[in-house]
């Protein structure tokens, strides 16, 4: 075949364009990672309530028309998730009434609130080089009666000069750092010493672990008050001497001495206040004792007082 006759072949690649798939797939993706965010949301939420709001949120996912429609009480007139009644939210007074009942009333605020104490404690003693090393010998815990901070001896790094009430260095730096953090706080504040027991050579004649324990308890909170704190704070302070040692130490350990500061609830800080009763309790306490009530029918009904 001559060259003339060979025709040119033209090779033509076809372009493929891919369609657009749209964006429904972020959607659905946005979509879960809200709902998971909800339920997580969910589940911390019920993680810091109470029994008696849990319970009530059970209620209502059972029955939850006749929840709405009891103005939030159970049919069962039992108790409620969310508390009604109270003062007129819109005066001051009634908004301030209120949120002291909530803290009374909502352990999860009130634990709150002293965790958030706690933090600010640790944080400063955190950024403090010298306060460092005396982290081990802070312990800080959540009571029924509100945050107790202990502050604890060793051989090491003794709080005090031995056999007296003379404030060390870094105790009393620890003791200023402590006092504009419990000063930003309404809670009252009570100071305890005690001892190890380890006697004094005149025994309990002389001067001994009460009184030493009690000065110390003094000198801590002469720190404080330099450091700043309040004295309006304060309601109680205490020498106790060797007995209420740590749970778990030999009533010789030097952990035993040591200075417990407890920040109280507002409940606990009356309770001490009125010597034993809550507002309302002594007139009613009295009028039982002047009742011409049988043993039985009184001891049940003065058992509220003691429990």
């Amino acid at each position: 075949m001559a060259d003339n006759d060979r025709r040119p072949i033209v090779i033509r690649r076809k372009k493929v364009v891919h369609k657009h798939h749209g964006g429904s797939w972020k959607i659905a993706l946005a979509d879960f990672m809200t709902a998971l965010m909800a339920l997580f949301l969910v589940m911390w939420i019920l993680s810091m309530a109470s029994d008696e709001q849990r319970q009530g949120v059970s209620e209502y996912f059972r029955a939850p028309l006749a929840v709405a429609m009891a103005g939030g009480d159970r049919m069962t007139s039992a108790s409620n998730v969310i508390h009604g009644g109270g003062p007129d939210p819109m005066h001051a007074e009634g908004e301030q009434a209120r949120i002291d009942y909530r803290m009374e009333t909502r352990p999860a605020d009130v634990r709150r609130h002293f965790q958030n104490i706690q933090r600010q404690i640790e944080q400063a003693i955190q950024e403090d080089p010298v306060l460092r090393q005396l982290r081990p010998q802070l312990r800080l815990d959540l009571t029924r009666e509100g945050l107790r901070i202990q502050l604890m001896d060793t051989e090491q790094r003794p709080m005090f000069e031995v056999g007296s009430a003379k404030v060390a260095p870094y105790m009393e730096r620890l003791l200023r750092t402590l006092a504009p953090i419990i000063n930003q706080v309404e809670n009252k504040l009570t100071i305890t010493g005690h001892t190890d027991s380890l006697p004094y050579a005149d025994g309990y004649s002389g001067y001994s672990n009460w009184e030493l324990s009690a000065d110390r308890a003094n000198a801590s909170r002469r720190e404080l008050i330099a450091g700043g704190l309040e004295p309006d704070k304060l309601i109680s302070i205490s020498g106790v001497a060797d007995r209420i040692p740590l749970t778990g130490v030999e009533p010789r350990d030097p952990m035993n001495r040591r200075i417990t500061l407890v920040l109280h609830t507002q409940q606990s800080a009356e309770f001490i206040q009125r010597q034993g009763l809550l507002p309302g309790d002594e007139e009613a306490f009295q009028q039982l004792l002047e009742s011409e009530l049988d043993e039985a029918t009184l001891e049940g009904s003065m058992s509220q007082f003691f429990l």
